[in-house]
């Protein structure tokens, strides 16, 4: 007989350092670990990553990433946004 799955087994395992790393590349302790205290899963990053590189479309044309993967995404992209709004 199969034992039930608890709220554990039915939650999506989080990312760790590495797995950050890997898909997002090398950055910041800070913004590291701020991204770490959002408790991203892998597809969390994994979104987050295909946005960065354009890949837009995916998540419907027009539509702004949410949740966790937005939030990642708010991170890494905050001083491309200050710099942008420094050089006008």
């Amino acid at each position: 007989m199969t034992p039930h799955p608890t709220e554990t087994d039915k939650m999506p395992a989080l990312a760790t350092f590495d797995d950050v790393k890997g898909v997002l590349g090398d950055m910041e302790d800070a913004k590291m670990v701020a991204i770490l205290g959002l408790r991203p899963t892998i597809v969390d990053i994994e979104e987050a990553s295909m946005w960065l590189a354009g890949d837009r479309d995916i998540f419907g044309p027009g539509e702004p990433l949410k949740d966790v993967p937005g939030q990642i995404v708010a991170l890494l992209t905050a001083d491309e946004e200050e710099d942008a709004s420094r050089s006008h």
